[in-house]
């Protein structure tokens, strides 16, 4: 008899965040590979409504906006194997022989917040682990970080890379805002645990470049982080930098194409998807050496050893040099990413799918 399988997509609702992403690779690989792995599980995704049969007919769904599911976790059908892909969902299974299994992404978290607010986030995700009978974290950094923070109680932790979706060149659009080459470009959601501010002094160092920073909560009144960065652009006269809203996938695959270089200063990263994409175009990768971020770039990023802007400086000058005078550089940096993008990701879980 075939498992019944739920694997929660709930994330798609922000889509342009990295969860979002992740969660349209899964349904995405569900499209492409549902007639193969039919024959081991009956797969329900787990969508918003707008998103109810965008995988294909083929297999079930149940929607996570739907009101009464969202506050009464009773209404869903029983499954036998359940897979949150990331440790944030509301969403959990309430047969207690469901098995789940349970991805963890980071633990933010515990840098983020303070007081109760931290009590109750270690809680909940501790509650989570005791309930999954098996637990996956994306970077060796995150697995270090929930068996240092967390009681796993002899239960193993194992570690699958994040499959990264290898971008078309072809989808390629330029966005509508007006474009000063040559320019660096950055992205992610505009909260203080990017770190871009950081970029505003560097780029007042290298006025022959300019900088897009791109991503959700730009235009956002009540975003304080956005805010602070837009009137240190105005009130500080920095020409060379922009701050803009999320764009589309297409044009962020613009972006990427036409930069000069990537900048990723971010202090908290479970993984870090820009670093991988940005290199599947070829492009050198300036990066912290925060959280995962070290070892996600590994050797074919530069990383800055601070945030002093001519350091900053310094890096860049020295690695733009390096990278585009040195043959052969882009394409080694090119198949590093594309090992991202194989499907040694789903293979894995596939296997715990039928072995669970």
């Amino acid at each position: 008899m075939k498992k019944r399988l739920l694997v929660d997509l709930s994330s798609l609702k922000n889509l342009y965040s990295g969860l979002g992403q992740i969660a349209l690779s899964y349904g995405n690989y569900f499209k492409k590979n549902y007639h193969s792995c039919s024959s081991f599980y009956d797969l329900t995704l787990l969508v918003p409504k707008g998103y109810i049969g965008f995988f294909g007919e083929e297999m079930k769904y149940i929607s996570s906006t739907n009101w009464i599911r969202k506050h009464c976790r009773y209404t869903f059908p029983k499954f036998d194997v359940w897979h949150s892909i990331h440790q944030l969902s509301r969403f959990k299974p309430i047969h207690p022989n469901t098995k789940l299994i349970l991805t963890i992404h980071d633990l933010n978290y515990l840098y983020e917040k303070t007081g109760n607010s931290r009590i109750r986030r270690h809680g909940r995700l501790q509650k989570k682990i005791d309930r999954a009978d098996e637990i996956v974290c994306i970077s060796e950094f995150t697995k270090r970080e929930v068996e240092q923070e967390l009681l796993l109680r002899s239960k193993e932790c194992k570690v699958i890379y994040n499959k990264v979706q290898l971008l078309d060149e072809d989808l390629a659009l330029k966005p509508n805002f007006h474009i000063t080459q040559p320019f660096f470009f950055t992205l992610g959601v505009i909260k203080q645990k990017k770190n871009f501010h950081v970029l505003l002094d560097l780029m007042k160092l290298m006025p022959e470049k300019h900088l897009y920073i791109v991503g959700s909560g730009a235009k956002k009144k009540n975003n304080a982080y956005a805010v602070h960065i837009k009137e240190r652009i105005e009130n500080e006269g920095i020409t060379n930098v922009t701050l803009h809203e999320a764009i589309s996938h297409e044009e962020k695959i613009w972006m990427y194409r036409n930069c000069e270089a990537f900048l990723f200063p971010s202090l908290l990263e479970g993984f870090g998807i820009p670093v991988i994409e940005a290199m599947q175009f070829g492009k050198p990768v300036f990066s912290s050496q925060e959280t995962s971020l070290k070892e996600i770039g590994s050797t074919y990023a530069y990383f800055w050893d601070n945030f002093e802007p001519e350091s900053m400086k310094q890096v860049i000058e020295r690695g733009l040099n390096d990278f585009y005078k040195t043959p052969g550089l882009a394409e080694i940096e090119k198949s590093y990413a594309e090992k991202f993008s194989e499907d040694q990701h789903f293979h894995d879980y596939e296997e715990i799918y039928r072995t669970i």
